[in-house]
């Protein structure tokens, strides 16, 4: 994973210019790489349409993705994300002006990292993003890549340990067992 590299998911512009005034006022130096709609975003992730060629093992440290995307919805994205080996360990930050509870519940159950609601000022938006910033890019610690031989998904594999354990109804566990 690069460290310096977040990729900002976002369609509005003046959205796209406040996150980075708000990233230069936050001292946060790493380069900011800007997909406007949910395909391009896909298409530099995994190397592909206008990225063809892209070195795809230089992964974006962190991603910031907004939810009401064109072409592909953010939650597409995050689902594709998660779905994928190379790109399933991502943090992936919500960033969106989305209060809908189910946008909540949706982002978490596909694995999203953090689900933050933009705020109108400048100077929260500004805090939000330096704290995130000093989460993300300093504080946290990355997780190591995906080796490419034999590994699934929890999402695709429902045998893995980390998959939600499932019971029949209609069996019964013996006493004692």
């Amino acid at each position: 994973m690069n460290p310096k590299i977040i990729l900002l998911v976002e369609d509005n512009p003046s959205d796209i210019g406040l996150t980075q005034r708000a990233l230069a006022k936050s001292h946060v130096a790493n380069e900011l790489v800007v997909a406007e709609d949910g395909q391009e975003a896909l298409d530099y992730l995994f190397g592909i349409g206008k990225h063809t060629g892209r070195d795809v093992s230089q992964a974006p440290a962190l991603v910031l993705l907004d939810l009401k995307l064109p072409r592909v919805d953010g939650l597409e994205v995050l689902r594709q994300i998660r779905l994928d080996p190379r790109t399933s360990r991502l943090p992936v930050v919500i960033l969106t002006t989305s209060k809908e509870e189910l946008d909540v519940a949706q982002s978490y159950d596909l694995g999203a990292n953090s689900y933050i609601r933009k705020p109108v000022d400048f100077t929260q938006f500004a805090q939000a993003v330096e704290h995130l910033g000093l989460y993300w890019l300093v504080l946290n610690e990355p997780a190591p890549p995906r080796k490419r031989s034999g590994t699934t998904s929890p999402l695709t594999d429902p045998g893995t340990a980390s998959a939600s354990p499932r019971s029949d109804p209609g069996t019964t566990t013996p006493k004692g067992s």
